[in-house]
């Protein structure tokens, strides 16, 4: 067993305190460790605050892997006298198909959870949404996407938030599918916050179907203050965005998942490779994702199909949607295959196509069919998928 010391210095008035955390790395839910304090300390004794602190830091850290740090920060507004309190809460989901990576995985996103009471509040939104029908899995993935809900009323806004999506998804012909994007919906106040949104939706003439398309794909687009909301839509209007387009709605989950100093970096970076402000904004409206793309992959992308391969910049611009695809899971391992293609002479020139096909309909179009021509192709492709997945 391999012990990991940490010394984390609780802040009190005047006075410090050092604990000593053994921790087993090898197990899943780390045993609860004991305090220590040094001979030599002549500090009073702790106040109870004080000793609750403690306890809650050291429970956090060996149950949860906290930090040292987020360990205390937690600690300002989550407190534990015992351990018998936060361990019913651990064990009502896992009783509920909760693993252990995802119950670690929901409190680090949200530590407040756990002092929520296991019966009067987290069982009754768990059957709430069981008896809706939906497997186990799928309501594990609601709460992990948002261990907020855990916090939130159950009958003044759980409920109501669910009704009223269903009602506009029902009067749509929609069915939900899966509900796992509209996880954090169920976290949002739907008076002051969703519903006045989608009414500045109705106002500027988008489609209810494109409404709940816009719910069904990027909720979060619609978690906004409405004054923030109504400028996004403007803008999106501005830019020649017809409302009654799908590209119109994906334009706002852009521009609203973005700020104003994102946009021009980005806007300088395709400037470098030759775009001028008017051709970026046309390549925004023919493939919106172009100008949600961090940062940091708009480079090696640009670099790799004008340098590498030797795509005209403007053969880029004219297809933005290249830009969306994963350079090391497609972009690199397909181009490797056109260009043994191409050296071969089994092609002639530059197939969109080639990026834009499903994995099985590539294979069978570029891999499959050149077999005889292009020993080896098979192995090549695998290889350069399996280098991007290191």
């Amino acid at each position: 067993m391999f012990n990991t010391i940490y010394r984390v210095f609780l802040r009190g008035i005047g006075r410090s305190s050092v604990r000593i955390i053994t921790q087993n790395p090898k197990s899943r839910f780390v045993q609860l460790g004991t305090f220590a304090s040094a001979a030599t300390n002549k500090s009073k004794p702790r106040s109870e605050n004080e000793n609750q602190e403690s306890f809650t830091i050291n429970y956090l850290m060996n149950t949860f892997g906290f930090s040292p740090q987020k360990a205390l920060s937690a600690s300002k507004y989550v407190n534990f006298d015992s351990k018998e309190k936060p361990d019913s809460v651990v064990a009502m989901w896992k009783s509920r198909g909760f693993t252990a990576e995802q119950i670690v995985q929901m409190v680090k996103r949200n530590p407040l959870i756990m002092v929520c009471d296991p019966h009067m509040t987290i069982l009754p939104k768990i059957e709430f949404f069981l008896s809706l029908g939906m497997p186990e899995s799928d309501m594990v993935s609601i709460f992990c996407g948002a261990p907020n809900i855990f916090k939130r009323s159950l009958e003044k806004q759980i409920k109501p938030s669910y009704n009223y999506i269903k009602s506009l998804f029902e009067s749509n012909g929609k069915s939900f599918g899966s509900m796992r994007r509209l996880a954090e919906i169920f976290c949002c106040d739907i008076q002051s916050q969703l519903l006045p949104n989608i009414d500045v939706l109705r106002e500027a003439g988008v489609l209810e179907s494109k409404i709940v398309e816009l719910l069904q794909t990027q909720p979060r687009a619609l978690m906004v203050r409405r004054e923030r909301f109504k400028k996004v839509v403007e803008e999106v209007k501005e830019l020649g965005f017809r409302p009654s387009s799908s590209k119109f709605i994906v334009a706002v989950h852009a521009i609203r998942s973005m700020n104003k100093l994102t946009w021009e970096k980005k806007v300088v970076l395709y400037k470098k490779w030759g775009w001028s402000e008017g051709e970026i904004i046309s390549a925004f409206e023919k493939h919106p994702y172009c100008m949600m793309i961090s940062t940091d992959k708009i480079t090696p992308k640009m670099d790799f199909l004008i340098n590498k391969m030797g795509f005209e910049s403007s053969y880029v611009l004219s297809r933005p949607s290249l830009l969306s695809y994963s350079l090391g899971n497609r972009i690199i391992p397909r181009c490797s295959v056109y260009k043994v293609l191409l050296e071969k002479g089994l092609i002639n020139k530059v197939k969109v196509s080639m990026l834009v096909y499903t994995e099985k309909k590539f294979l069978q179009r570029f891999v499959q069919r050149y077999e005889g021509e292009a020993p080896g192709l098979l192995k090549l492709y695998e290889k350069e998928l399996a280098l991007s997945k290191i």
